[in-house]
């Protein structure tokens, strides 16, 4: 077997640079652009469990929650209705995100996050003031829009402005921004559910303009990327702008280096038919498979429906609650570790390890849950103790995800893609990731209903098969200049008869060695 992996066979390229308090604050305030996605994802799942909620927008499920105390408890929440109110803005996300890629091309980062922010304002405004299941699915709607737009564009400004031994760390906080967006969610749902007259959910729901006014606000008031710039024929302003977020005026070889990817990226014609070029070959298959696996470790089985999932499981309507809140503060504080650790232990090691936590986790909770419920759903008293050691393995599990597959699904992406295919590779990234999130959330429930507790062997098995291709097939990125980012896949064990040197000539004086790697 060939090695695994690849060597870049001496020094990676490296431009001059700081870590501006400048280049900080403004990363911080793109990286916020993840708090619309997250509020959502902690929204929906939390609103789907009140009683008020369900009672006036899903009776039917209401009735087998209440009615029915004879209904198997896999099966009480399973309605097409209620899965197509949470899974619609995931579709509508596809569709727009690949609105987004010529919008990000040709009118800059900034102009997607706007428009993201906009649409996502629309979105709650009409939830939460919804008087019929129509209402609420045209605001999820507009909801996915938004987070089309945003997920397309924020990702790509955040790796664009890093300098690259910081890309990670900053680029991470795209996926903190997604975690805080849940866990203020979750701790909302559980104050909101509590209030009298139950029009708590209007207030979850309708909250959603908050982060959306934060990304629209900020949107306006970031400044442009310099690759930006320089795709849009403003060299000048980009020169300008590259020695104020590097703060030094030797920037010429980075400036060159960005320069000349730009005009690489004007020979292309239509950036979506040349992702299907040879050379691209390891990019789309990237750009497809890590937003698939992503979708398929399961995790938003637990953070949709955690809500749902607890009581489910056994534990009543205030705990359940309760429960996703505390998933959600090991979400941010797990997602903190991979700020810390993603340009000090490298993307692969991160990928591997959070894959076999993830696996262990998803074996222990299938045991523990079928051993108490079994294939009927009806279980006797279910004791404290048992359902705190469900709790922990999840908890655990969801620490495995938010330093691994969680912020890494984002970041891997939106570094490896070479500037001419960029913003078309950027756009089938989150397309593929709302397309499975959809389907996902639209047969979870029903799943959960006919595969019981092998639900969680069912995601446990794509978690061992993702890990094998990370093992085999993902070069490290850790440290690379993002337009120097060809070598990964020159020197890879597979990739490399793909990619040759022609394919991606060297456009910043890096040296070929021996072997074809990299002096």
């Amino acid at each position: 077997m060939p090695a695994v992996g690849f060597a870049t066979g001496g020094t990676n390229k490296e431009y001059p640079g700081n870590l501006t308090l400048y280049v900080t604050v403004t990363c911080i305030v793109a990286a916020m652009g993840g708090l619309i996605f997250g509020y959502d994802i902690g929204i929906s799942g939390g609103v789907t469990s009140m009683d008020s909620f369900l009672r006036k927008f899903f009776p039917s499920v209401f009735r087998k929650k209440h009615e029915n105390a004879t209904t198997n408890q896999y099966c009480q929440y399973d309605s097409e209705t209620l899965t197509l109110f949470t899974s619609s803005l995931y579709l509508a996300a596809l569709l727009a995100s690949l609105v987004a890629s010529t919008v990000t091309r040709k009118f800059g980062r900034k102009l997607s996050m706007f428009f993201g922010g906009v649409l996502f304002c629309a979105g709650a405004i009409i939830n939460g003031a919804a008087k019929a299941v129509w209402m609420l699915i045209l605001g999820r709607i507009l909801l996915g829009f938004g987070i089309g737009f945003a997920n397309q564009s924020v990702p790509l400004y955040l790796s664009e402005m890093a300098p690259y031994k910081y890309r990670g760390a900053l680029n991470i906080g795209f996926q903190l921004s997604i975690t805080i967006g849940i866990l203020i969610a979750n701790v909302l749902n559980f104050f909101f559910a509590k209030i009298k007259g139950g029009w708590g959910w209007r207030l979850s729901l309708g909250g959603a303009m908050v982060p959306a006014l934060i990304i629209t606000v900020g949107s306006l008031v970031l400044p442009d990327t310099p690759n930006s710039m320089i795709e849009r024929g403003s060299r000048d302003k980009a020169q300008r702008q590259l020695k104020r977020i590097r703060g030094i005026d030797d920037i010429d070889e980075e400036f060159n280096d960005l320069v000349a990817a730009s005009e690489a990226s004007k020979q292309v014609q239509n950036p979506w038919s040349n992702l299907l070029q040879r050379k691209y070959r390891p990019h789309l298959s990237m750009a497809i498979l890590i937003p698939f696996f992503q979708q398929l470790t399961g995790i938003n089985v637990i953070m949709f429906y955690a809500p749902v999932l607890f009581d489910t499981i056994g534990f009543g309507s205030d705990a359940a609650l309760m429960s996703a809140v505390i998933t959600g503060i090991v979400n941010v504080a797990a997602t903190i570790v991979s700020i810390y650790g993603v340009d000090k232990w490298g993307r692969r090691f991160l990928f591997l390890e959070g894959g076999v936590q993830m696996l262990i986790c998803q074996a222990v909770v299938a045991a523990a849950i079928g051993a108490k419920f079994g294939v009927d759903g009806n279980p006797d008293t279910l004791p404290k103790w048992y359902a705190i050691v469900v709790v922990l393995f999840i908890c655990i599990y969801v620490a495995g995800f938010a330093w691994s597959w969680g912020p890494l699904g984002w970041l891997v992406p939106s570094e490896i893609f070479p500037l001419e295919i960029r913003s078309a590779a950027q756009s089938i990234n989150v397309s593929v990731n709302m397309f499975f999130t959809f389907v996902i959330a639209q047969v979870f429930l029903t799943m959960l209903c006919h595969m019981k507790f092998g639900l969680f062997i069912f995601f446990a098995f794509f978690v061992l098969i993702m890990s094998i291709f990370i093992a085999f097939f993902l070069p490290e990125t850790k440290g690379i200049p993002i337009e120097e980012m060809s070598k990964v896949w020159k020197t890879h064990w597979y990739w490399s008869r793909f990619v040759s040197e022609e394919d991606f000539p060297n456009r910043g004086g890096v040296e070929m060695g021996k072997g074809g790697r990299y002096a």
